[in-house]
């Protein structure tokens, strides 16, 4: 019938795709974490709106496409415990530099058709989209994302990473990473990227999804500040202990030195900044001399007083 046609051709399967690509890269650009308020937008083809994902089940082929599409992982909520004080266990494979990491099968019959879209996806090599969960609810997407393995035996597939690459006109399989230099180049942006996502979603639930200095409650004019930067092996861990959630404005500022916090949780302002006179946003900032920074809900995500300490010293010898 008119209107209820699915199209299952390798070239409409490719056009979708790009259509796909181009629109969770949209979103990806637009928002620091995608949530299934997001994902649940789709994308536009043809005048159709097509799904990203199923809600309930983590392997998703639309039925308008030939192959896969999109695979889930999820961070499981943990009630009245804290999800990320665990949080690396989930994420252990990808922080392990393995070329692939494991994605298990839907169930346990390999012939269920969630694990042959699996199959197919490997067997012809078809780019598709990784919502990795960052924190409960929250998802970062990989893509392209190949499916590089499928074992009846253990119920699992592979998974790797291609470099990525603007979506135009369709790429065929030789986007696939071919040599193990090229998957060890792509895994490592994914750990980056999952990194930077993982800290930001810990420290900002830590602090209630607000600014440290300010008490901005708007997530999105967020980043999560390093006490201590990651460049430091030994004190630079991205653990809630290290990290800050300030506002863009605020994070500058302190990444330049000209905001500083002591070991005792109190805000100082450069002289540089008290003695300039420039309207509203500058006297704002200037009546949070010597206040008390906002602290997490929970004294064991406090800012580590160690590492406050030598930060600041580094603010005092700047100046």
């Amino acid at each position: 019938m008119r209107g209820t046609t699915v199209l299952f051709g390798d070239g409409h399967d490719a056009l979708m795709r790009n259509a796909a690509f181009e629109q969770v890269r949209r979103l990806s650009e637009t928002y620091a974490h995608l949530t299934r308020k997001e994902l649940k937008q789709g994308f536009e083809f043809d005048g159709r709106r097509i799904p990203l994902v199923n809600p309930q089940r983590g392997i998703f082929k639309p039925r308008q496409m030939k192959h896969l599409l999109s695979i889930t992982t999820v961070v499981p909520a943990k009630g009245r415990k804290y999800w990320y004080d665990d949080q690396r266990v989930v994420h252990q494979q990808i922080y392990a530099r393995r070329e692939a990491v494991d994605y298990a099968f839907m169930g346990t019959n390999p012939a269920a058709a969630d694990n042959r879209w699996l199959r197919d996806a490997f067997e012809h090599r078809i780019r598709i989209i990784y919502f990795l969960g960052v924190a409960p609810g929250r998802y970062i997407a990989i893509f392209p994302a190949f499916i590089s393995g499928w074992d009846a035996a253990s119920l699992k597939s592979k998974v790797v990473f291609g470099e990525p690459r603007k979506q135009g006109m369709y790429q065929a399989a030789t986007e696939f990473p071919a040599s193990n230099i090229e998957k060890r180049y792509a895994l490592r942006g994914v750990q980056q990227r999952l990194h930077q996502a993982s800290f930001r979603q810990i420290v900002l639930c830590a602090y209630n999804e607000r600014c440290a200095f300010s008490g901005l409650p708007e997530p999105q004019l967020l980043d999560a500040a390093h006490i201590i930067p990651d460049s430091d092996v030994e004190l630079g861990q991205p653990i809630v202990s290290n990290g800050l959630p300030l506002s863009k404005i605020h994070h500058a500022a302190f990444d330049s030195h000209l905001i500083g916090i002591d070991p005792d949780y109190r805000l100082h302002l450069s002289q540089r900044l008290l003695e300039k006179e420039d309207g509203p946003m500058l006297e704002a900032l200037k009546s949070q001399h010597r206040a008390k920074i906002h602290l997490p809900r929970r004294k064991a995500d406090y800012p580590d007083q160690d590492r406050l300490a030598l930060r600041f010293e580094r603010f005092l010898k700047a100046h």
